[in-house]
């Protein structure tokens, strides 16, 4: 039986959730396991050879391999996004909340 993410990665939640904010901290932990699909991919991918491609891992390895990529660049992307929205947003906070600034 499959274990639940959230029960499955109960402490990393927790710490990147503290860390970060909840949405922030739940995309950390998204990167974390695509980071570690990543490693079990490229591992498969030493035992599982193109015959077209020497030294190549084979195409559908390849395949998953930048699908991975490329979903943990998006993730990471947004969450760059976020931390500068959060960071737009705290400036605006502490300057509404000056004294004497306009």
């Amino acid at each position: 039986m499959q274990m639940s993410v959230y029960k499955d990665r109960a402490e990393d939640l927790e710490r990147f959730e503290f860390m970060m904010g909840l949405e922030r901290g739940r995309l950390a932990v998204t990167l974390d396991l695509l980071t570690d699909a990543l490693v079990l991919v490229g591992q498969h991918g030493v035992y599982c050879q193109s015959a077209r491609q020497a030294g190549k891992p084979a195409m559908d390895i390849q395949i998953i391999s930048q699908c991975l990529g490329g979903a943990k660049e998006l993730i990471a992307s947004v969450m760059e996004e976020m931390a500068k929205t959060r960071a737009i947003d705290r400036a605006r906070t502490d300057s509404a909340s000056s004294p004497g600034q306009s």
